[in-house]
């Protein structure tokens, strides 16, 4: 069936139970963009007109939050949080109020979602993953040939980070606490003595840094400008550093 042949309630069930998802690896590790699923969540709020709901919000009517049970083994700790209809969240994972999941995002098993966390509409969060305090992933439905902000397995990121417009953090990294990563931010790499663009290598460790600031005048008056630095690549010490995590769940 194609999917605007989907009425919107299968569709966004669809989106919650991970069998339809807005982007995806391959074997290889490549993430690849699915426009169709973007551009039917687009349709869902054109074609859904506003309600009121009990708890006294008011919502395009297809996109109520979401309710678990026991039987989903979610976490969903009392306090505020909200998790919009069409958003997956699989076994294991814990969300501390406040936090936010939107519409077409998805968080994979055992992750911890911490308060005042976002998760960002098609935002697509792996496996074991720690969104600490405050962190910030984008959301992006427009253009639909954007790809989403991207975590994989095994990411720590720190408290008040922010991760948007389609940044991929890869497996194993560390995201230290206030660094700031968008498509168009260059990342220092100490460690390699190169840049990277767009993208977080496998286990690196990313810090917050600063670099001198260009021209005469900024030279005269010292500017700096923030940086993210690779600073090191994960080991086991780093990997004892974020242990706190476990004793969270």
């Amino acid at each position: 069936m194609q999917l605007d042949e989907l009425t919107n309630d299968r569709f966004l069930r669809q989106l919650e139970d991970g069998s339809l998802r807005v982007a995806s690896p391959d074997d290889q590790g490549n993430w690849h963009v699915h426009q169709d699923v973007k551009q039917r969540i687009l349709t869902v709020f054109k074609t859904s007109g506003l309600t009121s709901f009990a708890n006294g919000s008011v919502d395009k009517a297809a996109l109520a939050p979401r309710h678990f049970n026991t039987a989903d083994g979610v976490r969903l700790i009392p306090g505020g949080s909200a998790i919009r209809a069409g958003a997956c969240v699989q076994t294991g994972v814990v969300v501390c109020p406040p936090a936010w999941i939107n519409t077409g995002a998805y968080v994979d098993v055992d992750t911890m979602i911490d308060s005042h966390a976002l998760v960002g509409s098609c935002a697509q969060v792996g496996k074991r993953v720690h969104l600490s305090a405050g962190a910030q992933l984008g959301g992006v439905l427009e253009p639909i040939g954007n790809r989403p902000v991207i975590i994989e397995d095994d990411v720590f990121i720190g408290t008040q980070a922010a991760v948007v417009e389609g940044v991929i953090i890869r497996r194993n990294a560390v995201i230290a606490p206030g660094v700031l990563l968008s498509a168009s931010v260059t990342i220092y790499d100490t460690v390699n003595h190169t840049t990277h663009t767009g993208e977080v290598p496998q286990n690196a460790v990313v810090v917050p840094g600063s670099r001198p600031a260009r021209g005469e005048y900024a030279q005269q008056n010292n500017l700096q400008l923030n940086c993210p630095v690779i600073v090191k690549y994960r080991d086991h010490n780093t990997d004892a550093a974020t242990q706190l995590e476990q004793a969270l769940r």
